[in-house]
């Protein structure tokens, strides 16, 4: 008997697998092999956990339903809060899925078959799908094209879904005297090259991602209360125009902040978008000044008054901060991850430390999002972090999640300690720099 194979490619498993917090798919119901009815749908998926429908038409839609709950062929309704529908069109790569939360979470799906109420797979025993937006509201056009006929449908169990490590694989203390002591420590880093006053870190990363609200989440732990200074939001293209140096101003009994976050313009796929390479390096070696603005066909040129000719040890970038939205990881395509290898490569050959930091990963584990202290135990999170690793080249040590602060009105003190512990990494990867230096008469300019 030959081997049952998924119908996903790669492009479509990393849409799928980005909606759950452990995407690990085990294929067990393929309806072109083992039939387009509800009998043969329970005799594979009864009693596997949480499992997904995956639905495909001509259209180019895949769509279908999730749920945490178990399949028994009850004929009841079943009440999951954790359900939804979704569906992305394979012909639009660069659209997320969309995600439809069930209205009415005691009426999740009915055990007849693969019977959500609003969608109903397998109808009538063939290959085909009733939909009647209800339950779940959907635009039809959005969730499948209007095209009910299907070309495929499968089911695979969410392997892991919802589950924790037995212990944290990162030692954290989550009470607030580790808050006090990581300002403490923070306050009290000084480089070890007396030229430099102050760590400038770079921060880097795709459009969206979070560099703007990490300097503002810093900026706000700093402060005691939640604010707002550089420019956050939703845009197709970078908000960020101008190089940036941001300095955090003392406060919340800190008398001393030895670095600033620098922002840049975000990374973007195509030609002349975005952060220009060669920008990138001048920005590296110190010769881009505050406010400049970026243009995307034109890197910056010696005779612009923005460029700095002659910059010094304390000018120069003395760590690289890769931001990436946790949620995307799964999403990054081939393009993007070459433009990461390009700047990476360009970061090494200046001897420039890097590091990863990973954002709203609350947003992409429900097991965070409900208790920040178990983002070391939860398995999803730490997958997405050993793929960071993996496809930017950057050692698991280097890579670092966080959580802005994005709606809060007020700073929490877990929240606080991941984002100081990130600033701690980044000084403990800073002084690598300095120790690194090959010109020992910087030390004592």
């Amino acid at each position: 008997m030959s081997t049952v194979t998924s119908s996903l490619n790669k492009r479509q498993k990393k849409k799928l697998c980005s909606l759950f917090n452990h995407a690990n798919l085990s294929l067990l119901f393929k309806a072109s092999v083992h039939g387009y009815n509800a009998n043969a749908f329970h005799q594979k998926c009864n009693m596997q956990g949480p499992t997904v429908i995956v639905a495909y038409n001509e259209s180019g839609y895949v769509f279908g339903a999730f749920t945490c709950k178990d399949f028994l062929q009850t004929n009841q309704n079943v009440v999951d809060d954790k359900a939804f529908l979704f569906s992305f069109n394979d012909k639009e790569i660069k659209e997320d899925p969309m995600r439809v939360l069930s209205g009415n979470p005691q009426y999740a799906f009915t055990d007849t078959g693969p019977d959500f109420g609003s969608l109903v797979f397998l109808y009538n025993n063939s290959a085909s799908v009733y939909s009647n937006p209800g339950t779940y509201q959907f635009d039809p056009q959005q969730m499948h094209g209007n095209d009910l006929q299907l070309t495929e449908c499968e089911v695979y169990r969410v392997e892991g879904y919802g589950a924790l490590m037995e212990k944290s694989w990162r030692n954290v203390q989550w009470n607030s005297e580790r808050r006090k002591a990581l300002l403490s420590i923070i306050s009290g880093w000084k480089p070890s090259v007396s030229s430099v006053k102050q760590a400038r870190i770079l921060l880097v990363g795709p459009v969206g991602a979070g560099k703007s609200s990490f300097f503002n989440s810093i900026n706000s732990v700093f402060k005691g209360y939640v604010s707002s200074q550089a420019n956050t939001g939703t845009a197709g293209t970078s908000l960020t125009i101008q190089f940036r140096t941001y300095y955090i101003k003392p406060g919340s009994g800190v008398s001393h902040v030895p670095f600033t976050l620098c922002d840049s313009m975000g990374l973007e796929e195509g030609l002349n978008t975005g952060l220009d390479v060669d920008d990138f390096a001048s920005i590296l070696k110190g010769h881009i000044q505050d406010r400049y603005q970026f243009n995307p066909s034109m890197p910056i040129q010696p005779d612009s008054p923005h460029f700095h000719k002659s910059p010094g040890l304390k000018d120069k970038i003395h760590c690289v901060v890769y931001v990436i939205d946790t949620c995307k990881v799964k999403l990054l395509s081939d393009k993007m991850i070459e433009k990461f290898a390009v700047f990476r490569r360009k970061t090494n050959q200046l001897k420039i430390p890097q590091l990863v930091l990973l954002t709203k990963m609350d947003e992409a584990c429900p097991l965070v999002a409900g208790d920040l202290k178990n983002v070391y135990q939860s398995h999803y999170i730490n997958k997405v972090m050993q793929e960071v690793s993996a496809q930017l080249g950057v050692s698991l040590s280097a890579v670092v999640p966080v959580k802005n602060y994005c709606h809060e009105l007020e700073i929490d003190s877990q929240t606080d300690i991941l984002l100081l512990n990130a600033v701690v990494q980044m000084l403990r990867a800073t002084e690598g720099y300095f120790d690194d230096l090959y010109n020992p008469d910087e030390r004592s300019e």
